[in-house]
């Protein structure tokens, strides 16, 4: 038996990892494009980019960990096709891989600005540890201006970092707000006024156009409202794209990111997805979802190797996440929307307070700013579908934490 995981990011790591914990005994091959020993990404938009930030990424595991758990970590090596009926995997050199099970884990990238001016020195991407290096080279360079297109997570980590640095900071966003996917419009509302206390000018209702420059570098970035933007280097954070490509060229059926079932299984046998790349079938959204976190990866890699190892268990987990900006932690658990009815728990003044969203009287999602106990009481009432009342969250005095106390552990 051989398992092939494709991609060594969170979700192929982590993969590797639980497989030996369920007791999978046969071998494990972990492909990687990247030549990097793997590594943390959500550190490369905040601590990396701190002036005297550790030069070198945070691994994922340490460097005992595959020859230990008897992991064949191939890096540099980019997989060209995948032969579903000899079960193989084809990849640039060398032979080709075989696999009993094939995971594929190969997370998704970056979506590149196709505009004018886009192959301008200048232009950053933040994605990778090669892409941090590169902004962060333009970030040392000091005192400057710094255009940055997109006010998502990514976004506004790297505006309050580069702010905080003594950077002048301007975002755009052709959202009305920033974060608009997945906040609500009082929480994005408090993120403006702490943006703005850290000096970042912030335009909604404002796409990228084009870029302009001189002499092949970039000097400023024009807007879908024609209002240009003077700026001596840029950071664009469209989201990103995931290479459906390869999945479908096996008869891997693909929607924006490789349908699974609620078992993570391709239609495809022998063949699984997980992390970025994955649309599940999530009952806490209603339908198919795909997420982009460190805990989608690494619950989509315990789930995948329990089916694997001859245990399965469907994938179900209440989603959450996270974001560090300046001051603020901000922690989300289950997913919100617009029209949910906001109840505030704590003082937004103090910078550490909570929203609780109510969906037909049902607590369906929690956003915590600086208040880790909220959001871990909030994960473990929404794993339990026992959330509280709409009078409990109205009551400043209720203990929260006690209440989640009282739910079972697991």
């Amino acid at each position: 038996m051989t398992a092939v995981i494709i991609g060594a990011g969170h979700a192929g790591v982590q993969a590797a990892e639980s497989l030996r914990l369920e007791g999978y005994s046969g071998g494990i091959v972990l492909l990687d494009k990247a030549n990097h020993m793997p590594y943390q990404r959500p550190p490369l938009s905040k601590d990396y980019m701190k002036e005297g930030g550790d030069p070198a990424p945070m691994p994922l595991r340490g460097t005992a960990f595959y020859p230990e758990h008897d992991v064949d970590l191939r890096t540099g090596v980019e997989v060209m096709r995948i032969d579903v009926e000899a079960q193989l995997v084809i990849v640039d050199e060398g032979a080709p891989v075989p696999y009993t099970e094939l995971i594929i884990a190969a997370g998704a990238e970056a979506r590149r600005a196709q505009c004018v001016g886009s192959e301008l020195e200048g232009i950053s991407y933040l994605r990778t540890v090669d892409d941090a290096d590169a902004l962060r080279a333009e970030t040392d360079q000091g005192d400057g201006r710094v255009l940055v297109v997109g006010a998502g997570f990514i976004g506004l980590e790297f505006a309050a970092v580069a702010a905080q640095r003594g950077l002048e900071v301007t975002v755009i966003d052709f959202a009305q707000r920033p974060m608009q996917r997945v906040l609500t419009p009082s929480m994005s509302d408090y993120f403006v006024q702490l943006h703005g206390e850290l000096g970042v000018r912030l335009h909604f209702d404002e796409g990228l156009d084009h870029f302009v420059g001189e002499q092949g570098r970039l000097t400023g970035v024009v807007g879908t409202s024609g209002t240009k933007y003077a700026c001596d280097f840029a950071v664009v954070g469209l989201g990103v794209v995931t290479d459906d490509d390869l999945p479908t060229a096996a008869g891997i059926k693909c929607d924006r990111g490789i349908l699974v079932d609620e078992y993570l299984r391709t239609n495809v046998p022998h063949i699984y997805a997980i992390g970025d790349l994955a649309v599940f079938p999530s009952r806490h959204f209603g339908g198919n979802l795909r997420l982009e976190t460190v805990q989608n990866a690494t619950d989509m890699a315990k789930t995948v190797a329990k089916t694997i190892a001859g245990n399965p268990s469907a994938y179900d987990i209440s989603p959450w996440f996270w974001s560090n900006q300046g001051p603020a932690k901000l922690q989300i658990a289950g997913l919100a929307n617009p029209a949910d009815v906001v109840i505030e728990r704590g003082n937004r003044s103090t910078g550490k307070f909570s929203q609780f969203l109510f969906r037909d009287s049902q607590l369906v999602a929690v956003e915590s700013v600086n208040s880790p106990a909220d959001h871990v009481a909030a994960r473990k009432l929404l794993e339990h579908e026992r959330g509280i009342t709409m009078e409990q969250a109205r009551d400043q005095d209720f203990d929260l934490k006690a209440f989640a106390r009282t739910l079972p552990v697991g």
